[in-house]
């Protein structure tokens, strides 16, 4: 929950672990960890596996296990061709040895020891290699060996570009399993953030035919399994924040794509929405806020009315749940009526306004974005605003003018602006329900007095 929590509020960078070892749980299920091993245990541990004996998967397993623990890393990483040994048995003609020197390279990757992780930069030419495997196990455990090492290491990062991992994920996004595409979307997810992306890693996926497949699998995330396409559908993501994606998403139509995902979202959205799909539904409506954003006017999604209503379903789907889809909601629908009358139209003649009026209380971002695109309305003259007043604005709006926070009641202050200027009916309702004191109160305001006297 807290990495699903940092992934929506801030651009996200994990490392993630593929362990089976349930069966070494202890009460609860919890997992308990073996603990330090002397240098000279590192060593037993090595010299088994080099024997070349019967026993040697045997001793592989135990290092493996033994890897699990920081300190145990750290020793085996000090000692003196340790590493060499281990890629050596990575790269063996052998393929239960392989299977069993993989995860213990990866277990290495995992470590929030920087030192650790570096210590397996010499396999990385060898995992590229191997993506193009049968094996879907040991496909899988390379990509997430990989999607480790490049998380906090830019030597990782420089050394992998030159060794072609773009090509090479190129080629794999064409696999059938979808385990595969969701470690690879991992893989891409923790590149696209890196700080040198921009200029050197997005580039290079924007000229592959990474996006295209990219934009298949998220739109393609409801019947192919939702794990890849949650993956990528924030691998998107990255590349719009960039700012230097957008034009080749558009033109490989992401914008009509996308909203044609979320019209199929809602149209088979059940009461109770299953857990995870909130993962998937964020970057989407990310994604077609920050493209409009990048194409004013919104006419790649073809003014189609649905839009509104499908956006709707969706918030009333999450609102309990999961809130801060309210604000990911918002943020679209801010986008979708910023330049164009049609969205803002489309909200009233659909009888969209006590839907949204009712997200006024969720949040104070809520209230600001709620209030931001009933401006947008407001502003487009006399016959919107009657529609405004006569839908219940006035009775809700009021209490926003109490509120702590200046940006929220300064929105307010605007709306009544609009409302006040455009129809002047709705000044005496507005006195009746106490809104003369309202203003008052915020005389006291040096932020607000101004515009409070002015209303």
């Amino acid at each position: 929950a807290a990495l699903r929590k940092a992934r929506r509020q801030q651009q996200l960078v994990s490392k993630r672990l593929l362990r089976e070892d349930t069966e070494q749980g202890g009460q609860d299920g919890a997992e308990v960890l073996p603990g330090p091993l002397s240098e000279d245990e590192v060593l037993e541990l090595l010299r088994g596996v080099q024997r070349g004996s019967e026993d040697r998967k045997g001793s592989l397993s135990r290092l493996r296990r033994a890897l699990q623990n920081k300190e145990t890393q750290q020793t085996f990483v000090r000692l003196d061709g340790s590493i060499r040994t281990l890629v050596g048995l990575f790269t063996s003609s052998l393929a239960d040895v392989q299977m069993e020197a993989a995860p213990a390279l990866h277990e290495l990757s995992h470590s929030s020891d920087p030192a650790v992780a570096e210590a397996c930069l010499p396999v990385t030419s060898y995992l590229l290699t191997y993506l193009s495997g049968h094996s879907v196990e040991f496909t899988e455990l390379c990509l997430y060996t990989l999607g480790n090492l490049v998380v906090e290491s830019e030597a990782a990062r420089k050394q992998l570009l030159p060794q072609g991992i773009i090509p090479v994920l190129a080629s794999c996004i064409q696999s059938p399993h979808e385990a595969v595409l969701e470690g690879l979307g991992y893989v891409l997810s923790q590149l696209l953030q890196a700080k040198e992306a921009p200029t050197e890693i997005i580039p290079l996926v924007l000229d592959s035919v990474l996006p295209q497949h990219m934009l298949r699998l998220v739109c393609s995330g409801l019947k192919a399994g939702t794990g890849a396409a949650v993956e990528f559908a924030w691998c998107l993501h990255y590349i719009v924040c960039s700012h230097t994606g957008s034009v080749t998403l558009l033109s490989l139509g992401a914008l009509p794509a996308l909203a044609s995902l979320l019209l199929d979202l809602a149209s088979e959205m059940p009461q109770d929405p299953p857990e995870g799909l909130e993962l998937l539904v964020c970057p989407v409506l990310r994604c077609l806020g920050n493209l409009l954003a990048e194409e004013p006017g919104s006419e790649g999604v073809a003014r189609d009315q649905r839009l509104l209503v499908a956006l709707f379903l969706i918030l009333q789907a999450f609102l309990q749940q999961h809130p801060f889809i309210v604000q990911e909601s918002l943020w679209l629908l801010n986008n979708l009526t910023a330049d164009d009358p049609f969205f803002c139209s489309a909200l009233l003649s659909l009888d969209l306004l006590p839907a949204l009026l009712q997200l006024l209380p969720c949040s104070q971002m809520a209230c600001v974005l709620v209030l931001t695109v009933l401006c947008k309305a407001a502003a487009k003259g006399p016959a919107y605003c009657q529609q405004l007043h006569q839908g219940g604005t006035l009775p809700l709006l009021l209490p926003t003018l109490a509120l702590p926070d200046p940006e929220a009641v300064g929105q307010g202050l605007e709306l009544l602006h609009l409302l006040f200027l455009h129809w002047p009916e709705a000044v005496p309702d507005f006195v009746r329900q106490g809104g003369h004191q309202a203003l008052e109160q915020l005389q006291s305001s040096l932020e607000l007095q101004e515009r409070a006297q002015a209303l």
